[in-house]
This record gives structure tokens, sequence and C-alpha cells, in this order.
């Protein structure tokens, strides 16, 4: 049996969902500013593969880095952990 290397796994929250089969997540951060020490809020985005579109904009979901799907999607979709109300 292979052993296949460890994968980078982001929670984030659904943007937008325009696109056939894909969605962009983003993530939100609290990072402590290194000299004043205020907590700031950093937004990084993922453009991920959503096989079946099944996502909407505002569901939390879970996505998993993988091999590079087109020139800006190298994440997709592992599961939806909560939908929008």
């Amino acid at each position: 049996m292979e052993n296949r290397n460890l994968r980078k796994e982001r929670i984030g929250v659904v943007t937008s969902n325009k696109m056939e089969k894909s969605i962009v997540v983003s993530e939100v951060k609290r990072v402590k500013h290194p000299m004043y020490g205020k907590f700031v809020l950093k937004t990084k985005k993922y453009h991920a593969h959503d096989d079946l579109n099944d996502c909407n904009v505002g569901d939390t979901v879970k996505i998993m880095e993988t091999r590079p799907l087109s020139k800006s999607k190298c994440w997709r979709l592992v599961e939806i952990i909560e939908r929008a109300k």
C-alpha cells in the first residue's frame, strides 16, 4: 500500500459559486500585530474544485490541497460542514 503525503486542509466560508464546478473559499485568521499587539483579521481566498456544484454562498466547508486542476485551482472540496441559513 502506498503512503500519501500529508495534505493541507483548510476550513472556510464559500464566497462565490458562480463558476462551473468551482467555488471560492475565504479563510479568516486572527493574527496579532507584531508591534502593536492588536489582533487583526487576515483573509485568504482559495479556488476549490466542487465536482457536484453542491455548495452555496455562505456554506462552511472543508477543503484539501490537491494537484493543480487549472491555473488557479489546487484545492478540492472535502465536505460541507454547515449549510448557510
